[in-house]
């Protein structure tokens, strides 16, 4: 019989989302093996999410940006780091680096790797297990397939979000100075443009939910893309700017504030979906299968596209296009612009919206 690990690193070289949504694995680990040292190793632009994860001892990260130290000597210091330090690795995608990461941290490894045999042959020679990443099934499922090579099965999964007491103070100051109480959450950036519903629009939307009379909540980080949207924000009585203004977890302690969320598919979204706020989600080119709102109440995603669709408290808004959802960053695959996001009337959510505000209220 194995012995429980008691030291665990789990590896999640990607995005926000990809960081956000392991929380499910990092729960059941921690749980089945009696409270483990549980560390992670992320990209260095993960990190604020990354620290709002629970159960987490150390976060080791790498950086991509071209800051600082180079490619290799990163990884020459991380592998000097990490090497033999852990019982068991779990790294959650397929790239050869952060294989690598697993391969040398782990005396038990398990990742990810590429379904094409070609690409992943020495991977499935060298780790311990492995399962295949699956770009049709969600990110969580993907997330939690280490589980079922563990014996411990991922039962249904659910995922929570965490933010300190003092995140939820400065929150309710910054609420209370303006004289919120109840409101929406409105998000109109990503991490890309590609994602993000165009200006005419969603100035649109945002001046038919002004006259709602319920006051309206404008979040975003100070990235260079949501301080573009911040400074052409309509000035409307029932609109509250916040973008640039919160930490990411006064931006989680915002939206457990909320009572809906609506905007990008993005961090955000998955945020306020852990939390099980009702949600009104604008997708563009991004693939449903992987990367829909998940839903704690029914444990699943959605694999359909359809121009309006609710499960549970999610509600996703699509282009009436053939070519939806295509997967790309944009129509040229290059971030650009996605057509599809001009093709989706605010009319159309913003009655979705103001349907539900009736049944609510």
């Amino acid at each position: 019989m194995k012995r429980a690990p008691r030291s665990i690193l789990v590896i999640v070289q990607r995005s926000n989302g990809d960081v956000f949504l392991s929380s499910p694995l990092i729960e059941r680990i921690f749980q089945a093996y009696d409270s483990p040292r549980i560390d992670l190793l992320v990209n260095s632009d993960t990190l604020p999410i990354a620290r709002t994860l629970p159960h987490i001892v150390e976060i080791h990260h790498f950086t991509y940006t071209g800051e600082g130290t180079g490619r290799g000597t990163q990884t020459s210091a991380l592998l000097k780091k990490i090497v033999r330090r852990y019982d068991l690795s779990i790294n959650l995608t397929a790239s050869d680096r952060s294989v690598l990461f697993a391969l040398a941290a782990g005396h038990r490894a398990i990742s990810a790797v590429e379904s094409d045999r070609k690409k992943s042959w020495w991977k499935r020679l060298l780790l311990s297990e492995h399962y295949d990443f699956d770009s049709g099934r969600h990110i969580i499922e993907n997330n939690t397939a280490a589980l079922g090579l563990l014996g411990i099965g991922n039962g249904q999964p659910t995922v929570s979000s965490y933010y300190s007491g003092m995140a939820a103070q400065n929150a309710s100051k910054m609420l209370d100075s303006r004289g919120i109480s109840e409101f929406i959450i409105f998000h109109p950036g990503a991490q890309y443009e590609y994602k993000v519903y165009p200006e005419q629009l969603r100035n649109e939307l945002l001046q038919r939910l002004d006259a709602l009379g319920v006051p309206v909540v404008v979040t975003g980080s100070k990235s260079v893309l949501d301080l573009e949207i911040k400074r052409k924000l309509p000035k409307l009585v029932n609109v509250y700017d916040f973008i640039g203004e919160t930490s990411m977890e006064e931006l989680i302690a915002l939206s457990d504030r909320s009572f809906a969320y609506i905007g990008a598919d993005t961090l955000n979204m998955h945020i306020a979906a852990s939390q099980n706020k009702r949600i009104f989600a604008i997708y563009g080119p991004t693939i449903l299968s992987m990367w829909s709102p998940w839903c704690n109440e029914f444990h699943i995603g959605t694999r359909s596209n359809k121009p309006v669709q609710t499960y549970g408290n999610i509600t996703i808004f699509q282009a009436d296009m053939t070519c939806v959802a295509c997967g790309k960053a944009g129509c040229d695959d290059h971030h650009g612009a996605s057509e599809c996001l001009y093709h989706i009337d605010p009319n159309l959510i913003f009655n979705e919206i103001r349907e539900w505000l009736t049944t609510y209220r």
